[in-house]
């Protein structure tokens, strides 16, 4: 039988297309093995299961890896996500750094995440402030079934609630926090089958610049926000200008958030 080490290797070279290729190896090998990554890189002799290999040929097939192990790392949290459900990214963790520098030391009594997906910035902005309750809003109701689960799976489903909805229709506020990671690809560009061929385009495409749901949700953070309250809001690192110009037209006072690679990544606007 094949030893981790030999398996590692081999399933690694199936990846070619993804810039983590060895750690996608890795979490997939942890996960047929039942064990956390930390632990099979501890004894790399252990024998490897059968059906190994058959997440190998998903994951050569360009699934996301949080598609096939059911679970992605997002800030503190592991939340449960699968199709239907945009799966977290690193970058967006720009936009919870963001919001606790703004509330530190005041954390916001009520927080609304507009496109919460599994629940991804609201709980992981809940777990920071404990007091804090939070509302979740999403169109798709695969990504709130995840959304659930994933609150009630982090102890938080007495603080969390969810609704699916068509960005801010029939809410009324005021909340004293927004969060948003909204659609923000245009129609015509480029994107690896990973996410094209997987993720649902309800939560990537908005339209032929990548603007509509900015144009859309800009008036509506102005109506929901409390004063002295805050949004952030997501962007693609090249959409800081247009965005920005949006918020202001809504009299927003807006600052750049950067993300670990230094590239425009969110706006604070209050």
């Amino acid at each position: 039988m094949t030893d981790a080490r030999t398996a590692l290797a081999q399933a690694a070279e199936r990846f070619t297309f993804s810039p983590t290729a060895r750690l996608d190896a890795e979490l997939l090998l942890a996960h047929a093995l039942g064990i956390e990554r930390n632990a099979l890189l501890l004894d790399l002799t252990r024998p490897v299961p059968d059906h190994f290999w058959s997440l190998v040929e998903r994951r050569a097939a360009q699934e996301p890896v949080a598609y096939i192990i059911g679970t992605r790392g997002f800030w503190t949290l592991d939340l449960m996500v699968g199709p239907g459900a945009l799966v977290p990214r690193v970058d967006s963790e720009t936009l919870v750094d963001a919001a606790l520098r703004h509330f530190k030391g005041r954390p916001p009594a009520t927080l609304l995440d507009l496109g919460t997906g599994p629940g991804t910035l609201l709980l992981a902005l809940l777990d920071e402030w404990r007091g804090t309750r939070g509302l979740g809003v999403d169109r798709s109701p695969h990504a709130l079934d995840y959304a659930v689960a994933n609150a009630k799976a982090c102890g938080m489903a007495d603080r969390a609630r969810f609704v699916c909805g068509d960005w801010a229709t029939a809410l009324t506020g005021p909340f004293d926090c927004i969060v948003t990671n909204p659609p923000y690809i245009g129609t015509g560009e480029t994107l690896s089958h990973e996410v094209r061929g997987y993720e649902p385009a309800s939560a990537l495409f908005a339209g032929a610049d990548g603007l509509d749901d900015y144009r859309a949700l800009a008036p509506e953070l102005r109506r929901l926000l409390a004063p002295g309250g805050a949004a952030v809001v997501e962007i693609g690192h090249e959409q800081a200008p247009a965005v920005t110009s949006l918020l202001e037209e809504q009299g927003f006072r807006v600052a750049l958030h950067r993300d670990l690679g230094d590239r425009p990544r969110a706006l604070l606007a209050h």
